[in-house]
């Protein structure tokens, strides 16, 4: 239902827009839930595939159907021969973020949405799940003069993508954080991504502009891009003496620490959490434990800084670790926020979804908040509203 308020300029904070089953948080105690399931149990005990499943389902699969959803992907998994010639006609310094843009919209030219049912957006959302993996990774490749990679039956979700970009048999361990990120990263209520994506299918515009319009919010560096941005500053501190007195001085200029704080986590994010456990081992796995010790003491000075400017709520976030994740995997930097659509496509899908067919109901079916006018008026004799300054 829609929350009345009073207060302007609020950017949608704290106002409710609609009801969801898809995921929740409590921000003050650091719970993130998928449908249910509390976010340390998924990224323990299930899969990217199982995760996704539950998300677009509203259930875990059963044992019968643990592998329907993969089994789907790589139906859906043949990147069209006109993308590929497209993409070798692109400018090869065309942003991934940009290119995959590009290429979801196309895959739109053959799959027309012409409404349907629940089932057959479920059936878009695994073609889409499959696209977003191909498309990067074939980009990826293409602008480094390789040829794509075909996806692999053999393979999980996420030792496909490893393989695609690589072309070499996935690590198992390397694999398996790379499908702990695409499940923390898969869903996280009326963020702004999803917001856009929800926003656009209220119009009962197709599935395919609404991820789109996912994308494009996703793009920018106060959202998906943030990961990126935080470890091109990990990069800047790799030759910095005193952290704390950097950190000190950014602050003093009212300069972001990226990755520090949430819009809606008062406390550590559960995902940074998770992610900080896999780290050290993955560090010492590929080689990079002394970037591990970088994060750890940035995370120690800045919260111990913040906590003595009476910011003790502002912790670490997602975006903190998840760069740093994706980097000592091999992944280059203008990567990192396209592998963040790669996860968060299922969350996108079920939203979109829910949206159409779900509990959208009981709210008015198109998205249409009101802004307060504070410029001038037209002034004209007989108009009954009159100029600003008389």
């Amino acid at each position: 239902m829609v929350q009345e308020t009073t207060l302007k300029n609020t950017g949608l904070r704290g106002v409710t827009v609609a009801d969801t089953k898809v995921s929740f948080i409590d921000g003050e105690k650091g719970v993130l839930l998928y449908r249910g399931y509390r976010i340390e149990d998924l990224a323990k005990n299930s899969t990217f595939e199982e995760t996704a499943s539950l998300l677009l389902s509203g259930e875990l699969p059963s044992p019968s159907t643990k592998y329907e959803l993969r089994n789907k992907l790589y139906e859906h998994s043949s990147l069209p021969d006109y993308i590929i010639d497209s993409m070798k006609l692109w400018p090869e310094d065309t942003p991934p973020m940009q290119a995959l843009m590009a290429a979801i919209s196309m895959f739109g030219f053959e799959d027309r949405d012409n409404g349907g049912t629940p089932e057959d957006y479920r059936d878009k959302a695994a073609r889409l799940t499959a696209a977003m993996a191909i498309s990067l990774t074939a980009w990826d490749r293409i602008r480094r003069g390789k040829e794509p990679v075909p996806y692999s039956k053999e393979l999980t979700h996420s030792e496909n993508i490893l393989a695609m970009m690589t072309g070499k048999e996935p690590d198992p361990d390397v694999s398996r954080v790379l499908d702990i990120c695409l499940i923390l990263h898969a869903d996280h209520t009326f963020n702004a991504s999803t917001f856009a994506s929800r926003e656009v299918a209220s119009t009962q515009a197709g599935i395919y502009p609404a991820v789109l319009a996912g994308l494009a919010a996703l793009s920018g560096p106060l959202h998906g891009g943030a990961n990126e941005k935080a470890m091109n500053m990990m990069d800047e501190l790799a030759d910095v003496n005193d952290i704390e007195s950097w950190i000190k001085d950014r602050l003093a200029k009212k300069e972001m620490i990226y990755g520090m704080g949430h819009a809606v986590y008062k406390t550590y994010d559960p995902r940074a959490a998770i992610l900080k456990d896999v780290l050290n081992t993955l560090s010492a796995k590929t080689g990079h434990s002394e970037l591990y010790r970088l994060c750890a003491s940035v995370e120690d000075a800045a919260v111990k800084i913040l906590t003595e400017k009476g910011k003790d709520k502002i912790k670490p976030n997602i975006d903190f670790y998840s760069g740093t994740v994706y980097k000592m995997m091999g992944f280059p930097h203008d990567l990192f926020t396209p592998l963040f659509a790669v996860s968060r496509i299922a969350g996108w899908c079920a939203h979109i979804i829910e949206e159409r067919f779900g509990l959208a109901q009981d709210k008015p079916s198109l998205y249409r908040p009101a802004a307060e006018y504070v410029g001038n008026y037209c002034g004209l004799v007989g108009c009954e509203y009159k100029h600003k300054d008389g």
